[in-house]
């Protein structure tokens, strides 16, 4: 008798094991149906690194690096916009002179990792582009400008940028500059939100059809470009107040302002604006240190600047190891937007080699989860089809037909 009832508890366990593995295996099988894309790479910075292939699998582990070609396939991503970010430098010609010769030069390493392999990458720079790309197995490649401190103040730079194929663009990072106050500036607003030239800002992005990015601008300023703007505004990489009070995330009484306009939340996965991360004065200022000592990414064009780089962030880390918020943490940032404002205003970005990572999505290879998540929560294939691609490929469709229209004379 004993035998016969562990023979039957142990069809049980088999038989659950196996509705689970179904289960996960669905799960996959719909996420692969899906275009999946991330709003925010910081990935062309490592193109500049001696020696780094994006073709070839690497890890956090190995090279502290998130996104590659064979991560992105692990993780059923599609591709993304490709963020040519600039650190906020000198208001001066002088900086923002350097600043624009480094966007373009990142615009550059794009375009030439595919070049270089045109069976794997290619460029988009309309919506319609992301399911034909997808569709021949390729990676969608959008550019997108983090910081427009390259503009300086010369706004014609905006139409540079938009043949080289930028078709997203946000106006500050983590300082005030020329166009636009921070949300972390310590110094506080400079402009009360938009500078006179970040209104014009607003105003040339609507001509040319390029769709407008708040992350990392304050609450003013999201605010000034919701009224704006003749499009709807894209927070990029963006987490919520209430869920995790923290200056870089908004409320929700503009998250549902942005929603009534039309507007989208991409959720961020950057454990600092997703939950409470103990700080360590002691920690911070090892990697000060430890940046000005190797010079940054700067510093990896050779191979002895990688060697030094790889070295010194080892030791880093053993001395000093990553805090992440959990996958969970993350969980609640999007599922509250999407209890606030509904699957049609809410997607998901990693901040990936920018600094992003959760336990359980600390890489592209961990999106499956996400919509696993999603589905055990009870949003449907086609609610995960907006949250994925639909929603901001639906803000590129609006600035592309305002771009069509006649301006009024004046």
């Amino acid at each position: 008798m004993l035998y016969a009832l562990r023979r039957i508890s142990l069809s049980w366990l088999i038989g659950g094991m196996a509705l689970v593995a179904a289960g996960a295996d669905a799960d996959r099988a719909l996420h692969e149906r899906l275009v999946v894309l991330d709003t925010h790479f910081d990935t062309a910075a490592n193109l500049a690194r001696h020696g780094w292939d994006v073709t070839k699998r690497h890890s956090m582990a190995d090279d502290f690096t998130q996104v590659d070609l064979p991560r992105l396939i692990e993780g059923g991503v599609d591709g993304g916009f490709w963020t040519l970010y600039t650190a906020q430098g000198p208001r001066t010609p002088a900086g923002h002179a350097a600043a624009r010769d480094t966007a373009l030069q990142t615009a550059l390493r794009i375009h030439k990792m595919v070049a270089a392999h045109p069976d794997k990458f290619e460029i988009a720079t309309r919506a319609d582009d992301a399911a034909r790309i997808a569709a021949k197995g390729k990676q969608i490649v959008y550019l997108s400008i983090e910081n427009s401190y390259p503009l300086g103040t010369d706004l014609t730079l905006v139409k540079t940028f938009y043949d080289l194929g930028v078709r997203l663009l946000s106006p500050v990072h983590s300082a005030n500059n020329e166009l636009a106050d921070s949300s972390t500036d310590p110094k506080g607003a400079e402009w009360k939100g938009l500078s006179p030239l970040g209104k014009q800002l607003v105003a040339e992005c609507n001509r040319l059809g390029i769709v407008l990015d708040a992350s990392h601008a304050s609450d003013a300023v999201l605010d000034q470009m919701m009224e704006l703007s003749t499009t709807p505004i894209l927070l990029s990489h963006s987490s919520l107040k209430a869920v995790f009070d923290h200056p870089r995330n908004i409320p929700d009484d503009l998250l549902r302002k942005l929603a009534a306009k039309g507007g989208v939340i991409q959720l961020n996965a950057f454990s600092a604006y997703v939950a409470a991360i103990p700080s360590s004065p002691e920690r911070n200022a090892a990697q000060r240190e430890l940046f000005a000592r190797i010079g940054g990414r700067t510093a990896l064009s050779t191979p002895e600047g990688v060697e030094s780089y790889l070295a010194a962030r080892r030791d880093f880390e053993r001395k000093f190891p990553r805090q992440l918020a959990t996958f969970e943490a993350f969980m609640a940032h999007v599922l509250h937007a999407l209890k606030v404002v509904g699957p049609d205003h809410v997607g998901i970005s990693g901040d990936f080699d920018g600094g992003g990572g959760v336990e359980g999505f600390d890489d592209v290879t961990g999106a499956p989860r996400i919509s696993a998540a999603l589905l055990a929560a009870g949003y449907t294939e086609a609610d995960l089809g907006k949250i994925w691609s639909g929603n901001v490929l639906r803000l590129m469709r609006a600035a592309e037909a305002a771009a069509k229209k006649p301006t009024a004379a004046p």
